[in-house]
């Protein structure tokens, strides 16, 4: 399920990263194509679990794979804008976490798209799911909202 766009806002989110649009993102439409939507995820995402909870994506025993993700687009985004990745958690679970993800334009309260990306923790090399490491697990709890 993903979150309802009508009544999504950016309080609905604990964390937000500034994302600036680039001449590169545009298509011959000139918005930011869908598939640079989620470039966004991505980065609020990753982002997050470098600096808050502590992830080496070049050295940690544990990384985390994308196996679904989603997005519905709502206003289109063009360059040159700043948008703001709004994060949240929405599941929490031994091995996989779901994250909803709202985009949002600077000073913009309404979304331009809200989707959601699940991650599965796996450990290197066999690339089997495993428990969540606790310093990311105590990022990710920070980012649980309640319905």
């Amino acid at each position: 399920m993903t979150p309802e766009p009508k009544s999504e806002r950016r309080v609905n989110y604990p964390h937000l990263l500034a994302i600036p649009t680039r001449w590169h993102d545009v298509d011959i439409y000139a918005h930011v194509n869908n598939v640079e939507f989620y470039s966004y995820f991505d980065t609020v995402i990753n982002a997050y679990l470098i600096h808050a909870g502590g992830l080496d994506t070049e050295h940690s025993r544990v990384v985390a794979f994308a196996v679904e993700t989603h997005c519905q687009f709502l206003k289109p985004v063009t360059f040159p804008e700043t948008v703001d990745a709004a994060l949240r958690v929405a599941k929490l679970g031994t091995s996989s976490c779901r994250y909803e993800i709202g985009i949002f334009r600077q000073g913009d309260d309404e979304p331009c798209a809200v989707g959601y990306f699940v991650h599965v923790f796996v450990e290197r090399p066999a690339n089997r799911p495993t428990p969540i490491p606790e310093p990311i697990r105590l990022a990710l709890e920070r980012l649980i909202v309640a319905e």
